[in-house]
C-alpha cells in the first residue's frame, strides 16, 4: 500500500508542474506577477543550509534533474542581457513550482480530511521534494544574480 502511495505523490506531483506552467503563463499577465518575482520564502542562508538546500543543489548539479530545465543555464561567454533572461527563466521556473506545490495541498487536504494521514505525508514529502525545494533553490539562485546585477550595473 505504502508503494501506491509514494508512486502516487510523485505521479500528482509531476502532473503539478503542467498545471504550475498552464496557471503560471495566464499569472505573468497580471500585474501581481511583477511583485511575486521578488517574493522569498526563505531569506535565511543559515535556514537554507539547516534544511538541505545544499545538498539539493548538489544533486540537481550532478544527477540527470541538470537536464530537465536547459533554460536556466548559462553559455561560456555570458553577457548582462543573458543573465536578465536567466532570472525571468528562473522566477517563471520558481512561480511554476509554487503554484503546483499549491496545487498538490489541495489532494494533501482531501487526504487528511478523509483520514488517510500516511497517504497525505507521502504526498506532502513528494510535493517539498519535488516542488518546494527546486522553488526554494530558484529563490536563491535569484538572490545571487540579484547581488550580481546591482553590483555589475
Amino acid at each position: 500500500m505504502i508503494i501506491l502511495y509514494i508512486k502516487f505523490g510523485v505521479s500528482i506531483t509531476i502532473i503539478s508542474w503542467m498545471v504550475g506552467i498552464v496557471i503560471n503563463i495566464v499569472f505573468k499577465k497580471t500585474r501581481l506577477y511583477e511583485r511575486a518575482s521578488g517574493f522569498n520564502l526563505i531569506e535565511s542562508k543559515n535556514l537554507n543550509k539547516w534544511i538541505g538546500l545544499s545538498l539539493f543543489k548538489w544533486i540537481v548539479k550532478n544527477t540527470p534533474f541538470k537536464y530537465f530545465n536547459p533554460k536556466l543555464k548559462l553559455g561560456k561567454r555570458i553577457k548582462l542581457k543573458d543573465i536578465e533572461e536567466l532570472r525571468e527563466e528562473m522566477t517563471f521556473a520558481e512561480l511554476n513550482h509554487l503554484i503546483g506545490f499549491l496545487f498538490v495541498i489541495i489532494f494533501v487536504a482531501v487526504k487528511i480530511v478523509n483520514g488517510l494521514y500516511l497517504f497525505a505525508a507521502i504526498i506532502m514529502a513528494a510535493n517539498f521534494l519535488l516542488n518546494l525545494y527546486p522553488s526554494l533553490l530558484q529563490q536563491e539562485n535569484k538572490r545571487r544574480i540579484d547581488r550580481f546585477l546591482k553590483r555589475y550595473s
